[in-house]
């Protein structure tokens, strides 16, 4: 039967702090933490190259900016914009040219000709393919250094007041999914009276409540998010027809539709499940609210798959699915565990045969955990020196140990479990025999006979307490999932970080990138440099040799050959060596026509050790050239 809650006045009793009052306190308490240390959403796609290299210093102004990022990212206008030394705009304002090839993501705009020299600044702001924003912006200069009077935003895309309640309703989803799905799978699951017990009617409609409304906000707030991080911008219709065209977009939108048939769902369960008395009948109808649940349950949880982590990077076909199957084992698990929690704590009803129930589904949904997560974990870490070196890496190790801990906390549980035994039969009716202190109120008059009943209530729940209370299982039970659900709290916070975390396997490719050196440490240097000027028979490669390697003369030879393999002649070859590090350069090197496709250059004087960057310029016609880069270390 449902405990009776007393009448607000009826009783000086006060009750000790609540399993809800205590949950409440500790999202609180670490979702504040986390969005206080937390700045804007940390980028998933990362820019791994660009062309001009940031900080470069380039002879000739470049026909266009090339950037590349390390996985697939949208773009609309103004995505790449480049700014002359004195602010105004140096690209043309078309919509970048999308020069991705294969696995390599690549996007590029045109710049005005005759651009002065001085240093330019290109600023970049795009969507990752698993829907966060990201930014950035680096400079390049045409002949030589200058002063600049660019003013970028300092704050990222993605952050401000806009990304702290965007990040909030993240955190209100995840944990509305858990409650919703994880407390509709207890009753079907595991103890099908709760369906008619209040308390846990109201933790499934209040899982229900917080993630359609957090979806609702992450809805109206995607165009601001994503773009100027104004609130007024949540309800411009064009922003929000541009958001609705986008995978999150739809992804929130499928995720309301599929709300729409969860209350369908949920009526039924409380309702018509909820009163059926005849067995067959109501067997029947947990099957088909399982099947019907389970297919919703899934098609919810596959909105999150379909635009985060799982729907980008390697592997994605397997990934997504996988991903489905982790969110339901977090929700079957957490989720039910709050439900227990509360029946426990609210309701003396639940018997062991539930919680035993409970135990097994707990059990099941860990193994799946443990398959997913290892897969999960594997794909977006890859190695040791991405799980200890990253951010992501280490919130996953933090990860894992929470549910260690968990786990050893869940099996002092299943000790409780294995001694706990239900009320006798009959103990129910007597305690409410005990507490009819008129028999019938025939005889007394209406407001009489409802302040009688009133007190009956409270004397008949405070009975009950009494005796739940009094049974030494049951405490150290209801102790020990309390501890559960406190961990449970923490790690579906942590959780829910990580999916605002870039991997750790694009984070160290990106380092990669970027730092990776491209000759020996020292002794002679041999590289290869493909080029394309985008012109008839543009495309080819270039050879360079430079030797000894070390500081002072060096002979420096460049062979230049075609895109079948024989000597090229250009009409044009030039080199400049830069050491950045030093502000030195660039050094301009004109080497001599010897013979077809081959040039030479002697007393190439290299006055420091460091890493160089090499520059040769290529120009294959009038009107096509390409500039090229790589660096290396002179010793």
């Amino acid at each position: 039967m449902t405990a009776t809650a007393p009448h607000p006045g009826a009783s000086p009793i006060r009750r000790p702090f609540t399993a809800a009052a205590l949950a409440a306190a500790l999202v609180s308490l670490v979702f504040g933490l986390l969005l206080a240390g937390a700045g804007p959403a940390s980028a998933h796609a990362a820019l791994t190259g660009s062309d001009p290299q940031d900080g470069a210093v380039v002879a000739t102004a470049p026909k266009e900016v090339t950037l590349t990022f390390s996985e697939a990212i949208a773009v609309g206008d103004g995505s790449i914009r480049v700014l002359d030394p004195s602010s105004k705009r140096a690209d043309t304002g078309a919509e970048p040219k999308d020069l991705s090839d294969g696995s390599t993501v690549r996007y590029g705009v045109e710049l005005h000709s005759g651009l002065p020299d001085g240093t330019y600044t290109v600023a970049w702001k795009a969507i990752s393919a698993d829907s966060h924003p990201i930014s950035g912006a680096f400079t390049f200069s045409i002949g030589a250094p200058s002063e600049t009077t660019v003013a970028l935003p300092s704050e990222e895309v993605g952050g401000g007041p806009v990304g702290t309640v965007y990040g909030i309703a993240r955190y209100a989803a995840y944990a509305g999914f858990t409650l919703l799905v994880g407390g509709a799978a207890f009753v079907l699951g595991c103890w099908p009276r709760g369906a008619s017990v209040r308390p846990v009617q109201r933790l499934v409609v209040r899982g229900w409540v917080t993630l359609t409304a957090a979806t609702l906000v992450m809805l109206l707030l995607r165009n601001p998010y994503t773009g100027s991080g104004k609130f007024a911008d949540a309800f411009d219709l064009d922003g929000l027809q541009a958001v609705l065209d986008t995978k999150p977009g739809a992804a929130l939108v499928s995720r309301l539709l599929l709300l729409g048939a969860a209350a369908l769902f949920i009526a039924v369960l409380f309702g018509t499940y909820a009163r059926r008395e005849d067995a067959v009948e109501k067997k029947d109808l947990t099957f088909g609210l399982a099947v019907g649940g389970g297919v919703v349950a899934a098609g919810i949880a596959a909105t999150w798959a379909m635009s985060e982590h799982a729907s980008t990077g390697i592997q994605a076909g397997i990934a997504m699915p996988v991903d489905v199957l982790h969110l339901l084992a977090v929700a079957a698990w957490l989720g039910g565990l709050v439900a227990l929690l509360v029946a426990l704590y609210r309701t003396p009803d639940i018997g062991s045969d539930a919680v035993r129930r409970f135990s097994r589904v707990a059990f099941g949904s860990v193994l799946v955990l443990a398959a997913t997560g290892i897969y999960q974990s594997w794909r977006q870490v890859g190695s040791w020196s991405a799980l200890t070196g990253t951010r992501y890496g280490q919130l996953l190790i933090l990860k894992v140990a929470l549910i260690a801990v968990m786990l050893a906390v869940a099996w002092f549980s299943r000790r409780w479990t294995g001694r706990l035994t239900d009320a006798a039969p009959g103990e129910a009716g007597k305690d409410d025999e005990a507490a009819d202190p008129v028999g019938t109120a025939g005889d007394v008059d209406p407001a009489r006979a409802a302040q009688l009943a009133r007190q009956q209530a409270v004397l008949t729940a405070t009975k009950k307490k009494r005796i739940r209370d009094a049974d030494p299982e049951r405490s150290g039970l209801r102790r020990s999932v309390l501890a559960e659900a406190a961990i449970a709290v923490v790690l579906l916070a942590v959780t829910t970080v990580l999916t605002s975390t870039e991997p750790g396997r694009t984070e160290v490719e990106a380092k990669g990138a970027s730092t990776a050196p491209s000759a020996p440490a020292a002794g002679p240097v041999n590289l290869s440099m493909p080029f394309d000027t985008g012109g008839r028979n543009g495309k080819g490669t270039v050879r360079i040799d430079i030797d000894p390697g070390r500081t002072g003369s060096n002979e420096l030879h460049v062979w230049v050959d075609g895109s079948d393999g024989k000597p090229m002649d250009v009409p044009e070859l030039k080199v400049a060596l830069t050491l950045e590090a030093q502000e030195i350069g660039p050094l301009p090197v004109v080497p001599d026509r010897l013979a077809e496709g081959h040039w030479s250059a002697s007393g190439v004087q290299i006055p420091m050790a460091g890493e160089w960057k090499l520059d040769v310029t290529v120009r294959t016609s009038d009107i096509d050239q390409v500039t090229i880069d790589k660096n290396v270390k002179i010793g």
